[in-house]
């Protein structure tokens, strides 16, 4: 999509617009930081190293059932209180790790069901997990054959691609993953962690292309490279509408796309998608909207990066 075009400027302005997001009124009325009910360090909203809310919004914050599990790779250097990693620990507690590299866990490579996140050279797009047929390019092929001369393998994943891709509905009972890996890091740092043989070893998956409203600028990053909540939510949308649609009645023009879920061969089990994960952007949202009234959009670096 054009981005001076007007249907862009209206998400621009309204990017949450469709998505089913709980009220967030309760973190306005937090006046003043609170001390950590396990650790005792002041906190504002939540605390950021133990993943759980200030005693004030204890039961009151939104919780997100996954249906698979996370592990969020940290780098050593990430600010904790910059990283969106925290939100997706707080709101999915139970279902969300968080590990600081070098901690990395035994995975059981065995069964292909435990994938890294990460646009690597041999990383594939999720509906590949339902349909088991590889693309005929891997992702390092498809952008080498858009590089001008001059580019190299060094500076591959500062492009993106945008995929004519035939979307549909796998009417599937069970999910192809039970376990998803992302790292958490700006993206030089991310490739020290992603070069790690015990990530290496693991099927690497890659996301469509979406805008990040991430306010945090990084130098020379294109606009597409999300935040590591939005990076979540995204593949958690991915996952969900390859195995079973969206439903007619959710608007969120992250979704448009993909096929409406029909009934079809008595598939009971099959849930359209309508916003099941949205309140993973709870916290996202809130900060977004803040910050937005403090300063102009058009002002932060952050949103003027390119789309490419």
């Amino acid at each position: 999509m054009n981005p001076k075009s007007p249907e862009a400027r209206k998400r621009e302005g309204n990017p949450f617009d469709g998505l089913i997001i709980e009220n967030t009124e309760i973190l306005d009325n937090v006046e003043s930081r609170s001390a950590c009910t396990i650790c005792g360090k002041s906190r504002m909203y939540f605390c950021y190293t133990c993943f759980v809310p200030v005693s004030q919004l204890a039961s009151r914050i939104p919780i997100c059932a996954l249906p698979i599990k996370i592990d969020i790779i940290k780098h050593r250097r990430e600010i904790d209180g910059k990283s969106t990693a925290a939100h997706a620990a707080v709101l999915a507690p139970g279902q969300v790790r968080v590990f600081t590299y070098p901690e990395i866990p035994e995975y059981d490579i065995k069964n292909g069901r435990t994938v890294l996140l990460y646009p690597g050279a041999e990383a594939v797009p999720v509906s590949s997990l339902f349909s088991g047929r590889q693309p005929l390019n891997t992702y390092s092929q498809k952008l080498l054959s858009q590089l001008p001369p001059g580019y190299n393998v060094g500076t591959l994943m500062t492009k993106t691609l945008e995929e004519v891709e035939n979307l549909e509905i796998y009417h599937v009972s069970q999910w192809p993953v039970d376990r998803v890996i992302l790292i958490d890091s700006t993206w030089n740092q991310s490739r020290g962690i992603y070069a790690d043989e015990r990530l290496q070893k693991l099927p690497k998956i890659v996301l469509k292309k979406r805008p990040s409203q991430f306010w945090r600028h990084q130098k020379g990053s294109p606009r597409w490279y999300l935040s590591t909540i939005e990076a979540l939510h995204q593949l958690l949308l991915e996952l969900h509408l390859c195995a079973w649609g969206r439903s007619e009645t959710y608007t969120s023009h992250l979704t448009l796309q993909y096929p409406i879920h029909r009934p079809h061969n008595n598939d009971s089990y099959c849930v359209p998608y309508a916003g099941q994960y949205d309140n993973l952007l709870f916290f996202f949202k809130f900060l977004y909207e803040k910050l937005h009234k403090l300063y102009d959009s058009e002002n932060l670096l952050a949103y003027k990066r390119p789309m490419t």
